[in-house]
Formats: C-alpha cells, sequence, structure tokens
C-alpha cells in the first residue's frame, strides 16, 4: 500500500532529518516505527500525510508512493481525500468542541450521509465511553479519552491507512492497553492499515506484524514481530531484557553493525 523509496526530508534548506530511508507498509497490516526521540519517526509520517511544509520540511529526494501513485507533492487535503489520515501525537482534539462536533470535522470531507451516520455509530461502538459524553467538551476528556477521540475523528474518514503518532504518551498504563486492542480490533474488523511510530516497543510489539527500528533518519533493523522480539540486540535495548544498560545508542549493538555491512 505505501512504499517509501531513498527518501531525505530537510528542514529549512540546511537540516537534513531523514537520510535515505525505505520502508513499506502492505495492505491490511500494523507496522510499527520505533526509535528513540530524534530518531525521525514523526518526520517520517510528516512526510508521508504532507505536513511538512507547515514546519519548512520538504521531502528532497527519493519518493513516497500509496496506492502505486507518488504522493510527494500534494497538499495534505489531497492526500486526506486519497486515504491517509494522520493522528498526531498529543492528540490534538478541538477542545472548544464537544465530542460529537470533533466527529464530525473528521469527516468534513465526506458527501454521503447515510454512511457518516454509520460511521458515526461505529465509532461510539468503539469507544462507548465516547457516547456517554458526546456532549461535553472535548478539553475536559482524560488523556486516553482524548486519544479516543482522537482515533474516532480519524476514522470518521474512512481511512484506507491510519498514522499514529505516539499513541501510548501521557497515558495510564491501563488505558494504554485498552487503546492498542482496540487499534488492533479496528485493524481487523475495518481492514485499515496502519503505520504506528511508537517508544513503547513492548505495546507495539503486542499488536504490530511489522516492524522498523529507526536510528539518526535511518532504518537500523527491521523485521516481523517474532524475528526482532527474539533478536538479542533488540531484547537489550528496547525490551528492558539485557544487561547492557551502559549502550548509549542502537549504532553500538551488533546487528547495526551487521547491518552496516550488509548495505
Amino acid at each position: 500500500m505505501l512504499t517509501i523509496s531513498n527518501a531525505e526530508v530537510i528542514y529549512s534548506r540546511v537540516i537534513l532529518v531523514l537520510k535515505g530511508l525505505s520502508l513499506h507498509v502492505p495492505e491490511g497490516k500494523i507496522v510499527a516505527l520505533l526509535g528513540a526521540n530524534g530518531a525521525g519517526k514523526s518526520t517520517t509520517l510528516k512526510a508521508i500525510s504532507g505536513l511538512l511544509k507547515s514546519e519548512e520540511g520538504e521531502v528532497s529526494s527519493g519518493s513516497i508512493e500509496f496506492m502505486g501513485e507518488k504522493i510527494n507533492n500534494l497538499d495534505p487535503e489531497e492526500i486526506v481525500r486519497r486515504g491517509i489520515f494522520q493522528v498526531m501525537e498529543g492528540r490534538r482534539v478541538f477542545e472548544d468542541l464537544t465530542i460529537d462536533e470533533n466527529l464530525t470535522v473528521g469527516g468534513h470531507t465526506r458527501k454521503d450521509a447515510a454512511g457518516f451516520k454509520r460511521d458515526k455509530d461505529l465509532v461510539y461502538d468503539y469507544f462507548p465511553r465516547l457516547r456517554e459524553r458526546r456532549n461535553q467538551l472535548s478539553g475536559f476528556l482524560s488523556g486516553g479519552e482524548q486519544q479516543m477521540l482522537a482515533i474516532g475523528r480519524a476514522l470518521m474518514a474512512r481511512p484506507k491507512l491510519m498514522l499514529l503518532d505516539e499513541p501510548s504518551l501521557g497515558i495510564a498504563p491501563l488505558l494504554v492497553q485498552e487503546i492498542f486492542q482496540l487499534i488492533k480490533k479496528i485493524n481487523a474488523e475495518e481492514k485499515t492499515t496502519i503505520l504506528l511510530v511508537e517508544q513503547n516497543a513492548n505495546v507495539a510489539f503486542s499488536i504490530c506484524d511489522h516492524a522498523y527500528i529507526m536510528e539518526g533518519g535511518r532504518v537500523a533493523m527491521s523485521g516481523t514481530t517474532e524475528q526482532l522480539k527474539s533478536n538479542d540486540d533488540v531484547k537489550e535495548f528496547y525490551l528492558g531484557m539485557g544487561e547492557g544498560h551502559d549502550k548509549k545508542s542502537y549504532r553500538d549493538l551488533k546487528s547495526y553493525k551487521r547491518r552496516k555491512r550488509w548495505l
């Protein structure tokens, strides 16, 4: 569904953030982007959704293709119409609007009234807490409830590909588990392909099919969930199951060095 080939992203024409990034997102799957702060994960999502322009960023080389068509230079609204919707880090709900009004905004590009109503009911079925509070201002919701609303608002656009940026950020652990299980359920039942950016590797591995580990704007390692979970370096550096707490960078680990020899 989505292919990024040797993409470079530059900000303000001087700051190179993505450095030849390549990845694939198969239709119907959940793919995770993992890595520390500054690895380039959020920049990757903004490159896909067309939001780089608002931050003086651009894809300076390489290509991003969605459903076989290049989307590098499209405006964000056109990218949404083609079926990509990004749920931003920090949720970004409209705090002065009610839950119901936020969901209406999410489907503003749609013209099918019957389908619009059906999908709003579907969102409330997935997130019963939102139905209970549908006329409440969104600014009074908890962080977890706002994250549910942000995902529900994305569903209102009927996306083929949903981009989720750090959905666990600032949310209580019990709610994180609930939200991630709902993400998995949406993927299974609605056939929505999902590209997930997450720092919490354990929770990402609980739902994703494939993952890419990013470091310094590049892919350091990739594989299926099972392959990465069984890798000693991933266990040590991301899953807290090793003893090498003095390591400062994934580049110091043997798998990254092996990858560099392969490239």
